[in-house]
Formats: structure tokens, sequence, C-alpha cells
């Protein structure tokens, strides 16, 4: 491996367009968010050193022996994150980049391409959600952040258009720098845009602004590098992990997916993974798996013994046992997900992602029956494992290290798999730190939740074991919360030394329910006494309501909430201590 003559951002980033610098399967995907690219950007104006890089020279008889990937141009948040694959003809000599593919992209994407993100309070399904911008730096000041000097950002053309009409700022698009080829360019650039005849020290700053990117860019050879010339894949792969292990931004699930996608013979771990998270993450209402649970779950499912994130674990003979396994891997996550899916979690009231991995594991020793989550026959069983995972989340024992609790469960899943076997857990556990076993005053707390706190639907679903989550349900506020304001408790009579303690109860779990079907517009607006009159005007039907909703036999008007709050958490507590106890 030897040291390069340095090179200049323009012709890294030509190398990078027409494809002469590819990303070997190893590396990971790009992460870096809009900040940091602005940052780098303003690193390179100011002359700061960005680093080293990484350059692997693959002869092109060995090019077609690996997986490569382009770098990623137009970065979408949602849509277009992922590399596409490089089409290499095996005709030509590349350079594949083993490290630093983070800042090139970076400067790829600020140099020639866009960055997408989702805005804050916009729906993901709004298309609008996700303007494409492009990188520009402003020519007329500088930047008011204390620990930079250029105003970098990421803008829309409506951004730009906006702020040039209010002479806000110069916004100068940072990819038309590669356009110019001379200081006559640069000066002629500010002559024709008017920013000579500016203010004098507005003037003085885009000149210097302008001159400095150029220089930057197109001139300064700023991207000092070495070239490893290694052909023999292991060796190339070692490298890598030795040169990616100790920042702390790579996380050692990349590391891992970077072997796997070495070693892996006839299938690309990398495309399968991401693609199968992608696919995981859509089931139902959706979740938020990501590669860690995955490569977590390969571990449990394939009966390794170290489950542990450890490069040392993920040798040949792993991932080939790995790759072997992968079909059943997939289908037993897919099915506990679904399986998770039909108890009514989603992404918003999963609490712990390893809580799934176990259910995996079950379903892969049961043989992965097709019709599980739907079939009669498991009826029971779905049960069970309803039960477990509720106690699981309440009793957050996935918490700390859940390596310590995920390998006993699997011991125990392993010799006991005729049915769910969440009495030989529950005895298994019981007087550990990871116990599943409530006491009092632990039940107590789980009624201190409150509405929006993820632990809440757990808490609800464990007092619904009836409920078809399948079906369309909604968390309702059975004293309506638009009347809790002090104005409205006024005019309902409450005294007013009691309407603070009503406020604050209003939106604990004492005071909510799941009903089946949409949300009831009418309710979410009345008191509940009338409303209660006018929906259950059969005794036998209000009976039948009152008793599956733990609603208590007083009065109802809201003067007499606090006697409903205690009344109701009485018949909460006790349901709970039913249900949770084993």
């Amino acid at each position: 491996m030897s040291f390069q003559t340095p090179l200049t951002i323009k012709e890294v980033i030509e190398n990078i367009h027409r494809k002469k610098y590819i990303l070997p399967a190893i590396q990971r995907e790009f992460v870096w968010n809009t900040d940091q690219i602005e940052r780098l950007f303003d690193s390179l104006m100011q002359g700061y050193p960005v680093g080293s890089f990484l350059f692997w020279y693959v002869n092109k008889e060995k090019s077609k022996d690996f997986q490569f990937y382009e770098f990623i141009r137009e970065y979408h948040e949602k849509d277009n994150y992922h590399n596409p694959n490089a089409d290499i003809s095996g005709e030509e000599d590349i350079i594949a980049i083993l490290d630093g593919q983070q800042r090139l992209t970076s400067m790829y994407i600020g140099l020639k391409g866009s960055y997408a993100y989702k805005l804050p309070r916009m729906r993901s399904s709004n298309p609008l959600a996700y303007p494409r911008q492009k990188l520009y730096v402003n020519l007329l000041a500088p930047s008011k952040e204390f620990d930079t000097i250029y105003d970098f950002r990421f803008l829309t053309e409506e951004d730009v258009e906006y702020d040039h009409a209010k002479n806000n700022a110069y916004w100068f698009r940072v990819s038309d720098i590669l356009d110019f080829d001379d200081h006559f360019e640069v000066n002629q650039y500010l002559i024709e845009n008017g920013l000579n005849s500016v203010e004098k020290d507005k003037a003085l700053f885009a000149n210097q602004s302008l001159f400095k990117l150029y220089r930057a860019i197109n001139e300064t050879p700023s991207i000092n590098y070495y070239l490893e010339k290694e052909q023999k894949l292991d060796k190339v792969l070692n490298i890598f992990i030795r040169v990616n292990s100790g920042g702390t931004a790579l996380s050692y699930s990349d590391l891992l997916l970077s072997i796997a996608t070495a070693q892996w013979k006839d299938n690309n771990a990398r495309k399968e993974i991401t693609e199968f998270v992608d696919e995981i993450n859509q089931i139902g209402d959706g979740f938020n798996f990501n590669k860690d649970f995955v490569l977590k779950s390969c571990l449990v499912l394939c009966e390794l013994n170290d489950i542990a994130f450890k490069v040392d674990n993920f040798g040949t003979e792993t991932m080939q046992k790995i790759e072997m396994n992968w079909d059943d891997v997939k289908k037993a996550i897919r099915l506990a997900v679904s399986l998770v899916s039909s108890f009514g979690f989603n992404q918003e009231t999963l609490t712990s992602n390893n809580a799934i991995i176990p259910i995996a594991y079950y379903l892969l020793k049961i043989g992965l029956p097709a019709n599980y989550v739907q079939s009669s026959a498991y009826k029971d069983d779905r049960s069970m494992v309803h039960k477990w995972l509720l106690i699981a989340l309440l009793k957050r024992v996935f918490s700390g290290q859940p390596d310590n609790v995920l390998r006993p469960l699997r011991k125990i899943i392993a010799n006991n798999h005729d049915e769910f076997p969440l009495g030989a857990i529950i005895e298994e556990f019981k007087g550990s730190t990871k116990s599943f076993t409530f006491t009092d005053d632990e039940i107590s707390n789980l009624l201190t939740y409150q509405y929006g706190q993820k632990h809440t639907f757990s808490v609800l679903a464990a007092l619904y074991p009836t409920l078809d989550f399948r079906n369309k349900f909604h968390l309702d506020h059975i004293f309506a919360k638009s009347l809790f304001t002090k104005k409205n408790l006024s005019k309902l009579g409450v005294q007013e030394d009691k309407q603070d303690a009503f406020i604050n109860d209003c939106n604990v779990i004492v005071n909510l329910q799941l009903i089946e079907g949409i949300p009831n517009q009418e309710k979410s607006n009345m008191k509940f006494d009338e409303w209660i009159v006018k929906t259950y005007s059969n005794q036998s039907k209000l009976r039948d309501y009152m008793d599956k909703h733990y609603i208590p036999n007083i009065d109802l008007n809201i003067t007499n909430f606090d006697d409903f709050i205690e009344q109701r958490k009485q018949l909460l507590f006790n349901q709970l201590n039913s249900i949770l106890s084993v």
C-alpha cells in the first residue's frame, strides 16, 4: 500500500461521475445528513484537512469476482437511499473506495446531485414532504453559526428565488463551480451578476468566497489517498475492518453486513438484508426494524453459540451457515412480525424489536406453519405468545443487555416447543433481575402511563384480550379530552379546587379505553354520562359495555370524575393482576 499524488476534488468528482470510482459491497450505505455535508464544505473552504482516503485498485481480471455499487447522487430519504448496482464489464481496471466514502459521497451530492429529506410536521405519504434540495453558498454574508465561516445550505429553487427577490442573500449553486476553468471566469461571474457593485464589504466577501470555493474544488490537491493493490478479498476485508472499526459512527452491524456481503456465495447479502428490512417494515401499520435486528436474529435463529455483535463471531463458517438458513430465517421473522402486527402493534407501540426474535425462533422450531396467524387451531397458542409479549414489553426485559435474555429464552424454547412455553419461561426467570412476574407496586405503576406514551398500548392490550386487533380500533378518552379545560369544567359545575387534579388525570390510562371502529367524532364533544345513555338505551347492551370496558357502576357525571378514576383504577388493577399472573 503506497501513498499517491494528491488529487483535486474536481478530478475525484469527475472520476465518480464517469463511474471510474465505485464502492465495494463491503461498504455501508450513505448516512450523512445535510448539516454534516454543509460543514464539510465549510472545512474545505477554510483549507482544513479532510482526512486521508484509502482506494483499492482492482484488476480487470478480478473485477467480475466482486460485487460493486455506484455512488448515490440524487439522495432521497424515503425513495432513493440505496446505492445502485454497478455494471462491471470486466474490460477495465477499477478503483473502489475502502475508506472515505461518506466524505466522497457528500462531495458528490454537493457538487453533482441533490438531497431530499422529510420536512418536520408533514406526513411521509405527502409527496411535498421531501423537497429536492441542492447545495448553495451565500456570497454576500458569512455564516451566523459560531463554528462555521461560510453559509452553506441545501435549498430548493423556490427558497433561492424568494431570498433573491427579498435581497436577503445571494445563493450561489455550488455545482456551478465545476463549470469554471480559470480565474477569469470567476471574475466574469462576479461582474455579470452585479456582485462587484454591491456594498464594499459584501463585494469583498463575495470575491473572496467565490475564489476560495474555486481554489478548494478545482485547484487544491486536497484528496490525499493510499492505493491498495491487494487482490485477495480476505486480506482486503481485514484492511477494511481495521480502518473502519475504530470510528464510532460505523456500527458493528455495518461491519458484519460487509463481511456477509463478501463471504456469501450465492446471494448478495447487502441487497438481501436491506430489501428484507424494507419489506418487514411495511407489514401492517409499519415497523422500524433495521439491519442490527436482522443480523441479531440470524445469530439466534441459526443456533450460533455466541450471539454477540463481535467481528470474531462472523467467520467464514458462520456466514455460510447464515446464508444456508437465510430463507427460513426470513420466513420466521416475516411470520413473527405478521403475528405481532395482528396483535395491534406497530412502530409506535412495539417498544423492543428484540421481543420479536424469540417469537421467530419459536415459529421456526414448530415448522413455520403458514396459517399460524389466522387458523383457529393455533388460537390458544397465539394467546400465550401474546401474553408473553405483553409481559416482556411491560417488564422491559430486553433493556440493558438483551443477549442475557435471548440466550436462555432460546434454550427454553428449544427444549419446550410442543406449545409456546410461557410457564417454563416465567419459572426460569423467577427471582432474577429479568423476572416475568409483577409485584403489586409494578402493576400500580402500569396505571400511571398516559395517552401518547409507548407502553400505554401494551397495558390496554392486556386489558382487552378479546379485542380483534386485525380490525380497526382506536384509543379513546372515556371522559372527552375536550372537556378538560378550566373554562369548560367551571361551566359543568366542577369545583375550582378539583380542576387541576381533573386536568392532570384526563390523559392517564384510567381514563382510556380501546374501541373497535373509527373514532366517534360525536362522542369527542359529549359528556360521558349523556353519551352512554344515548348509545346504550338497551340495559343488556349497557351492562356488556360497562363490563367490557371496566366502567364502575357509579354516577358518571363529570363532577364525579375523581371517584370514577379511583374506582376504575381498582377495577383495572384487579384485572391486570389476574391477566398478568400465570
